[in-house]
């Protein structure tokens, strides 16, 4: 999680072991700066800026514990490892309760232990960084829910705006994935959403919503799914941890959610999300039709799965479908409004074809702007939500 070539400071008046200690993290991939006395480390510290430092608890004129009260009051976050071979329990408690990240006692006769420390500090410093980002970004959606809120009652075109701008960035490429979507309202305001996000450094998450009726009080719906995915993401990160993130839970989570706010709406819903390591597809539907179509290899077919809508039933239960996912593919999600646009008699030769216009269409979402005409669509009785991600397709 860290930056391997991270910057660190060693600050210690042993030359013999500053050179020793330098050259095993250099030799680790580290960028190593040295100062042999706490004043010099200081003023390194505000030239450079280090990610890390590593201090000698003995040293003239400012010692270890001096040097972290400093920082502390400089409002620095910088993690600092105190080095002591002469340690005292009340030095050990002083250090912790300033904030240090670790202290080893010297000599250092295995330098992996203080590798494996300077590694685990810097991972958490990178963890309560990612966390605060989260922080901010949850109080910011707060705030604009907030605003939103207001907005919907009193001007539908600020109301349309803010919908808008919730929407995810498309096309949006994120390493060998695409991701690209539409949203066509029946009204001025859409109850359809779709969404799309990274969960980790091998995860990304998606969904697509279609929240019950049309208009103002289907979109504040679609606000609501935002904040509570975006509040449930940051929730899970907290602790540093994220946890499996299933797409079941998830819909179980906005679930509860929406039966709690008694809205009188209820939403299909179908989540995923793929593990790029594994190269795997984890999924739940929450009452949503038409099922997702996956494109590859010139085919196109429904993927399995059921499960009830959401809002409704109290105790409603969702399962997770896991698929391998081709070297090569397309996944196609749609609302249920694209059934008036689809050929047929009824909803199941409506549905019928749709394997089949997607694989027409190349399993893309420009192919199937393209086959449905979206771009000269008039009115149309139900909000339309394309959601289509791909990857490596000719």
């Amino acid at each position: 999680m860290h930056n391997p070539s991270a910057t660190l400071l060693i600050i210690d008046d042993d030359e013999v072991v500053r050179a020793r200690l330098a050259a095993h993290l250099q030799a680790k991939g580290f960028r190593v700066l040295q100062a042999s006395n706490g004043m010099q480390g200081m003023q390194a510290f505000k030239d450079a800026q280090p990610d890390l430092l590593i201090c000698d608890l003995r040293m003239p004129q400012l010692d270890g514990l001096e040097l972290i009260r400093q920082l502390n009051a400089q409002g620095s976050e910088t993690p600092v490892i105190l080095l002591s071979g002469a340690a005292t329990m009340s030095d050990v408690v002083e250090a912790l309760r300033l904030g240090a990240s670790d202290y080893l006692l010297k000599p250092l006769d295995d330098l992996a232990v203080l590798e494996h420390s300077v590694r685990r500090a810097l991972d958490e410093a990178a963890l309560r960084q990612e966390n605060r980002r989260y922080r901010e970004k949850l109080e910011a959606t707060n705030r604009e829910l907030q605003a939103s809120l207001s907005l919907l009652e009193e001007d539908q075109n600020a109301g349309r705006q803010v919908q808008l701008n919730m929407l995810p960035q498309s096309p949006w490429h994120t390493d060998d994935l695409l991701f690209e979507h539409q949203i066509i309202p029946s009204l001025y305001l859409s109850g359809d959403f779709v969404d799309y996000f990274r969960l980790d450094q091998h995860r990304v998450a998606f969904y697509l919503a279609d929240v019950s009726g049309h208009g103002a009080s289907s979109a504040f719906v679609t606000v609501l799914l935002k904040f509570m995915t975006t509040r449930l993401l940051y929730e899970s990160r907290r602790n540093g941890l994220l946890p499996a993130f299933k797409p079941s839970e998830v819909l179980g989570h906005i679930n509860r959610g929406l039966l709690n706010c008694k809205l009188g709406k209820h939403v299909t819903m179908l989540g995923g999300v793929i593990d790029q390591l594994s190269n795997q597809l984890t999924y739940s539907i929450g009452g949503h039709l038409p099922l997702p179509v996956l494109y590859s290899q010139g085919s196109a077919r429904f993927l399995e799965g059921r499960g009830l809508p959401i809002g409704l039933f109290e105790h409603a239960v969702h399962e997770d479908y896991v698929m391998d996912l081709p070297d090569s593919f397309s996944l196609t999600m749609l609302s249920d409004g694209i059934f008036d646009l689809l050929p047929g008699e009824s909803l199941k030769d409506k549905e019928a074809s749709l394997p089949q216009l997607v694989s027409a269409a190349g399993g893309t979402l420009n192919g199937l702007r393209d086959a449905l005409e979206l771009t000269t669509l008039g009115d149309m009785p139900d909000d339309i939500a394309l959601l289509v991600l791909s990857r490596n397709l000719a």
